[in-house]
């Protein structure tokens, strides 16, 4: 099973540009059918979408909520506004061979950024946990909380500091701040995309790379 993990820094490049890419990174992400998939700093607007881009299953969660017209407004300039507008969201794209279920979600953290961890239970087995926090070990411990009653759990996404990782999971990808972490299933070693894998256009795709990983 490939699982990767992708915060689309809300379909901006670097450095960022007044168009978003959103649909084109989200293509890319999934274009080799992937087993799972998680993403963070997706616009709320773009979550109807995501199952047509992809051709997966979504489980999504909103971290923090749009405002009326907000995307329209961040269309002057995606990559001043980002966020401010459009709200911000986390979505786990899944193959479609998988039944979902126990998805579930749970708020680690109110001040400053809203952070959110969600997961879903992959054929009534794997649970798989999509992550975005900021660089603080007390909302890392929630998100080892959340998932601490499983035995088989994936837990993916950008924890916001370099080379950590989480208690009785896979080792960490050294020097990245966006992680895959296994716990409980035989697991090959992560990795990250080079630069040139995300390039379309002679454009470089998000400020992060995807961080991919096999589960067996």
């Amino acid at each position: 099973m490939l699982v990767r993990t992708w915060n689309l820094f809300h379909g901006n490049t670097q450095p960022p540009q007044r168009r978003a890419f959103l649909r084109e990174m989200v293509e890319l992400v999934t274009r080799d059918a992937p087993d799972v998939v998680c993403l963070q700093e997706v616009p709320v607007w773009a979550l109807a979408r995501l199952e047509g881009w992809s051709g997966m299953r979504r489980s999504s969660a909103v971290a923090r909520r749009r405002r009326p017209l907000g995307r329209w407004v961040t269309e002057l300039h995606h990559g001043l506004l980002r966020s401010a507008l459009t709200g911000e969201a986390d979505a786990i794209l899944v193959a479609r061979r998988f039944t979902l279920s126990d998805e579930r979600r749970r708020v680690v953290s109110e001040t400053g950024l809203r952070r959110i961890v969600h997961g879903v239970r992959l054929d009534g087995r794997v649970f798989v946990a999509n992550v975005h926090v900021s660089a603080d070990e007390e909302q890392l411990a929630r998100v080892a909380g959340f998932v601490a009653d499983e035995p088989q759990a994936i837990v993916a996404g950008d924890l916001n500091l370099r080379g950590v990782g989480l208690p009785g999971f896979s080792p960490p990808l050294p020097e990245s701040i966006d992680q895959v972490l296994v716990r409980g299933l035989p697991a090959g070693s992560p990795a990250a995309w080079p630069e040139g894998r995300r390039r379309a256009g002679g454009r470089l795709l998000s400020d992060h790379a995807p961080v991919e990983l096999h589960v067996e």
